[in-house]
C-alpha cells in the first residue's frame, strides 16, 4: 500500500485526527468512544496546561485514495524527563489498520521526530499525563472498557513487537462483585481507624463543597503518585483541568474526602458510575442528546468505576481505605451497584491489589506499555 503521512496543522486536521478512532471502531461492540471535544482540548496547547512543560506533534496516515488509515502522536514531557534523568519521547493517541506499510510510515515519522529532538528512547502508548489513556490492550478483548480506558484490536501488540518495541510495564484491571451486605462490611474497621488517628469525613454534600477540597486532594494525589510510571507533578493549571474534567460528572455519593483533626485532607477516593455504555450511545458527542445518556448513567447503573485514591505518606498502610469504602458502601447498596471496576493499576501495585482479595474478583483486562532505544 502506498501511504502518505500528513502532520496535523489546522483545526480541521485536529478534528479529523480525533474523530478517526470513533469512525474506525464504530461497528465494534467493545469500543467505547471518547468525547471528541474533550480530546481536542487535550491536544490543544491553548487549552491543556500540560503544554506548560510538554510538547507534541500529531500525524495521520492516508491511503492512495485519501482515506485515513492511521494516526499517532509524538509527545515529550520535559518535566518527567528531568525527574527520571532521561531523554524520552512518548508515542500515543495511536490507531491504525493492520498493514505493515501504514505502521512503518507512522512510526518512522514519530521516531525521526524524537531523534531530531535529541531523544534516545521511545516509550508508549502514553499521553501527556498518567491520567490520559495509556497502554495497548493485550488481554480482555471481549470485555467492555471503562470510559477512561481504551480499546484496540489484538494486532496492535504484534505490530509493535515487529517494530522492535519490548514490554516496559503492564496495567491490570479487576472486576469486583459486590456482596448484598456491602454497606456493613467496613463500618467497624472504619470507626477504629478514625478513632486511632483522629480522622473524620469531610462534608462534601454538594459539588461546590467538593470543589473547595479539590486543590488539596490534588496535592495528596501528587504525593501518592510521585513514583508511578509516567507521572509528573500536577501544576496548578493541570489541577484546574482535572477538576473541570471530573467534578461536573461526579455523583457525590460515591466520593470520600477524609480530614485529620486540623481539617487537612489526609486521603480521598473518587469513584463514578460507569459511563461506558452511555459513551457508546453518545458516539463521541455530547450534543444534541449525548449529555442525557451520561446523566442517566450517573443516576442509574449497576457498575461503579474506581477512578482515583490518594493517601498522604504519613497515613499509608494505616487502614484509611476502610474509611473511603465505608463512605461509598451505602451508596453502592442503595443504587444497586453489582460490579466495581478498579480501572488500570500497575501490575506490581500489590498494596492496592491486596484490597481486592476480600471481594469475589477477576483480573479481566491487561494493557501494556512498550519501550525502544532509538
Amino acid at each position: 500500500m502506498s501511504v502518505t503521512i500528513k502532520e496535523v496543522v489546522t483545526r480541521k486536521d485536529l478534528k479529523r485526527f480525533v474523530h478517526f478512532p470513533n469512525e474506525f471502531y464504530k461497528d465494534n461492540k467493545y469500543y467505547v468512544p471518547t468525547l471528541e471535544s474533550g480530546d481536542r482540548d487535550t491536544l490543544d496547547p491553548k487549552k491543556n496546561h500540560a503544554f506548560e512543560f510538554c510538547e507534541g506533534k500529531y500525524w495521520m496516515a492516508y491511503d492512495e485514495g485519501g482515506k485515513p488509515v492511521g494516526r499517532i502522536a509524538g509527545i515529550i514531557n520535559h518535566k518527567y524527563n528531568e525527574k527520571i534523568g532521561a531523554k524520552q519521547a512518548r508515542f500515543g493517541f495511536m490507531d491504525f489498520i493492520d498493514d505493515d506499510a501504514v505502521v512503518d510510515a507512522l512510526f518512522d515519522t514519530v521516531e525521526a521526530w524524537a531523534r531530531e529532538k535529541g531523544m534516545t528512547v521511545m516509550n508508549g502508548p502514553l499521553g501527556f499525563l498518567e491520567f490520559d489513556a495509556s497502554g495497548v490492550l493485550v488481554a480482555g478483548f471481549d470485555e467492555l472498557p471503562t470510559a477512561y480506558g481504551k480499546y484496540n484490536y489484538p494486532y496492535y501488540e504484534p505490530q509493535l513487537l515487529r517494530r522492535g518495541y519490548v514490554k516496559d510495564t503492564d496495567w491490570v484491571e479487576y472486576q469486583l462483585i459486590m456482596p448484598d451486605d456491602i454497606d456493613q462490611w467496613f463500618t467497624r474497621p472504619a470507626k477504629l481507624v478514625a478513632m486511632r488517628y483522629h480522622l473524620h469525613q469531610a462534608d462534601i454534600s454538594t459539588k461546590k463543597k467538593m470543589v473547595s477540597y479539590f486543590p488539596e486532594c490534588a496535592q495528596v494525589l501528587n504525593e501518592t503518585y510521585r513514583d508511578i510510571h509516567g507521572f509528573s507533578e500536577l501544576s496548578k493549571g493541570q489541577i484546574d483541568d482535572l477538576m473541570n474534567q471530573f467534578v461536573p460528572n461526579l455523583n457525590i455519593d460515591f466520593v470520600s474526602v477524609i480530614l485529620d483533626e486540623s481539617d487537612r485532607v489526609a486521603a480521598f477516593g473518587i469513584s463514578m458510575p460507569s459511563l461506558s455504555k452511555a459513551m457508546q450511545k453518545c458516539k463521541g458527542r455530547l450534543f444534541p442528546f449525548g449529555f442525557r445518556h451520561i446523566l442517566h448513567a450517573i443516576r442509574h447503573n449497576d457498575t461503579l468505576d474506581l477512578l482515583l485514591i490518594g493517601i498522604r505518606d504519613e497515613y499509608k498502610n494505616k487502614g484509611l481505605n476502610a474509611m473511603i469504602f465505608d463512605k461509598i458502601a451505602p451508596a453502592i447498596h442503595r443504587y444497586g451497584i453489582r460490579y466495581v471496576e478498579t480501572t488500570r493499576e500497575l501490575e506490581d501495585n500489590n498494596s492496592v491489589q491486596n484490597m481486592w482479595n476480600r471481594f469475589e474478583n477477576r483480573l479481566h483486562k491487561r494493557a501494556r506499555c512498550y519501550i525502544k532505544e532509538l
